[in-house]
C-alpha cells in the first residue's frame, strides 16, 4: 500500500480577518507536497467525513470545539491548534476559562504559537497535557512584512485615491454589540452589575466594554467636525452590528462605515488608526502606521494592555482630536520602530527570518505528515464519527435557518461572503510572484465554500 501525504484541512471562520493569511499558508504546504483543503469553517465540518485523512489546523481550542474534535479524531484526522485570539489575550486566568480546555488539548497533536508569551500561557496552563509546542507566529503577520506588503499596494493606492487623507477607526465591541444582540456574551454580565451583582471579571469587562462602545459612539461626532475635510472609515469588529454606527453615519457625510477586504490595504492607505484594545492597533505597529488608543476610560486588568501599549495614547476628547489631526498633517509619526519591535518581540515569532507560514509546514513535515497521512481510525471509531458528523450536520443546517441563531446562514454569509477558486488563485499567483514561489498550484473547487490546493 502506497502511503499518501497527509491532507491539510484549513478552515476560515472570518474571511476579511483570516482568508488572505491561510491562502499563503496552503500556497507553502502545497508547494511542499501537501494537499491542501481550505474554505468556510462551518462548510469544511459539514463535509469532513468525506475528507481525505488528514490533519486539521484548528484555530481555537474553546469548549465549544469538544464536539467537533471528537469527531475529527473518530474520522482519523489529527488535529495541530492554534489560537487566533492568542495574541491579545486577557488576564491568564480568564483567558483560560474563555478559550482552552483540558478534552480540546488533550485530542491535539501539536500546538504552534504566536510567540514566546503565547507558548507560556498555554504551558502554565493547568489542563496543559504536555502536547509539543512550536513557536511559529502567525502567517497574517507575514502579509504585514516588507516582503510581502506590495500584495496590498495597488489596492491601498486606490483606497487613497477614493478616500484622500483617511483616518481609520477599528471597532471591536462584538461582545456588547453582537451582530444577532442576543449573543452579546458581556452585555448581560454588565447589566447584572448595574442591578447590584458582585463585579466578576465578566461584569467588569462587559461594564467597560459597554463604557467604551459608548464613548465611541459619542466620539465620532466630535472628530467628524473637527476633522471635516478628512474621510473617517469605521471598520467594525466582523462580528458586530453594523446598525449603530450607521445612524451616526446617516449626519456627517465624511462618516462611512466600511468592512470589506482585509484590513491590511485600509492601515497601509490610513494616515492614522484609531482603536481601543485591539489587534489591529498591533498590525499597525508592524507596518509602520501611527496609531492612537483611545482610553477615555481604564479598567486596569480589564485592558487589553499589548495594542495600547505600541500606540500613543489619549484619555479624552480634547487630547484626541488635536493628536489625530497632528498625524494627519504629518507632525507626528508612529511610535519609534525600535520601540514598537523591543514591546513585540516576546509576543509575535517571525517578525523577520523565515516566514510564520514555513515555520509551520516545517512543523508539519517534521511531525511526518508528508510521508504518510494518520492512521487510520478502527471501523467503530470511523462509523462512530461518521454517523455524529451526519446528525452534528443535520442539526446545523436546521439552525442556519433559524432568525437570530448563531449558525444562521446570513450570519455565515456576513463573515464568508462568496469567493470563487479563480479568485483564490488569483491571489496565490500574486503571492508568489512576491515570493518566486507557487508557479506549479492549482485550485480546485470542491464546493460552494471549499476548495483543494495542489
Amino acid at each position: 500500500m502506497i502511503d499518501l501525504p497527509a491532507t491539510i484541512i484549513i478552515p476560515v471562520e472570518s474571511q476579511v480577518r483570516e482568508l488572505d493569511a491561510k491562502i499563503l499558508l496552503a500556497g507553502a504546504a502545497a508547494e511542499r507536497g501537501f494537499p491542501v483543503v481550505i474554505g468556510s469553517r462551518a462548510f469544511i465540518h459539514f463535509r469532513v467525513d468525506s475528507l481525505p485523512r488528514g490533519v486539521y489546523l484548528a484555530k481555537s481550542m474553546r469548549t465549544l470545539s469538544i464536539r467537533m474534535f471528537s469527531i475529527l479524531r473518530d474520522l482519523g484526522h489529527e488535529i495541530v491548534g492554534w489560537d487566533e485570539e492568542g495574541l491579545v489575550r486577557w488576564p491568564d486566568d480568564e483567558y483560560y476559562r474563555w478559550r482552552l480546555s483540558p478534552v480540546t488539548l488533550k485530542k491535539l497533536s501539536h500546538l504552534l504559537t504566536w510567540g514566546a508569551d503565547d507558548a507560556r500561557v498555554l504551558q502554565n496552563y493547568p489542563g496543559y497535557p504536555g502536547t509539543p509546542v512550536h513557536l511559529t507566529g502567525n502567517p497574517r503577520i507575514d502579509l504585514l512584512r516588507p516582503e510581502l506588503r506590495s500584495f496590498y499596494r495597488e489596492k491601498a493606492e486606490l483606497l487613497k485615491q477614493q478616500y484622500g487623507d483617511f483616518i481609520l477607526i477599528n471597532t471591536n465591541f462584538s461582545k456588547v454589540n453582537h451582530f444577532f444582540s442576543h449573543l452579546s456574551e458581556l452585555k448581560k454580565p454588565a447589566l447584572d452589575l448595574e442591578a447590584g451583582g458582585e463585579e466578576t471579571f465578566d461584569a467588569g469587562k462587559g461594564r467597560l466594554k459597554q463604557v467604551l462602545f459608548e464613548h465611541f459612539q459619542k466620539m465620532l461626532p466630535a472628530l467628524s467636525q473637527a476633522l471635516p475635510e478628512h474621510n473617517i472609515i469605521v471598520r467594525p469588529h466582523p462580528a458586530e452590528n453594523h446598525r449603530p454606527w450607521l445612524k451616526i453615519a446617516e449626519t456627517f457625510p465624511n462618516l462611512k462605515i466600511i468592512n470589506e477586504d482585509s484590513v491590511t490595504p485600509w492601515l497601509m492607505a490610513a494616515k492614522v488608526l484609531l482603536a481601543n484594545g485591539c489587534t489591529t492597533m498591533i498590525e499597525a505597529a508592524v507596518l509602520g502606521t501611527p496609531s492612537v488608543a483611545y482610553q477615555p476610560e481604564t479598567g486596569g486588568r480589564y485592558d487589553d494592555d499589548l495594542p495600547n501599549e505600541v500606540s500613543h495614547r489619549v484619555y479624552s476628547l480634547a487630547e484626541l482630536c488635536p493628536l489625530v489631526r497632528e498625524i494627519v498633517q504629518g507632525e507626528k509619526g508612529p511610535l519609534a520602530e525600535s520601540e514598537r519591535r523591543r514591546i513585540l518581540a516576546p509576543h509575535i515569532t517571525a517578525l523577520n527570518g523565515k516566514l510564520s507560514c514555513d515555520r509551520m509546514v516545517d512543523v508539519l513535515v517534521e511531525a511526518g505528515y508528508l510521508q504518510k497521512s494518520p492512521p487510520a481510525a478502527s471501523i467503530g471509531s470511523y462509523l462512530r464519527g461518521k454517523l455524529h458528523n451526519r446528525v452534528r450536520t443535520v442539526s446545523k443546517k436546521i439552525n442556519m435557518r433559524r432568525p437570530g441563531h448563531r449558525n444562521n446562514f446570513a450570519y455565515h454569509q456576513h463573515r464568508f461572503p462568496g469567493v470563487t477558486a479563480a479568485e483564490i488563485e488569483t491571489r496565490i499567483k500574486r503571492l508568489g510572484a512576491l515570493l518566486g514561489r507557487f508557479d506549479k498550484l492549482r485550485v480546485e473547487q470542491l464546493s460552494e465554500y471549499i476548495f483543494r490546493i495542489s
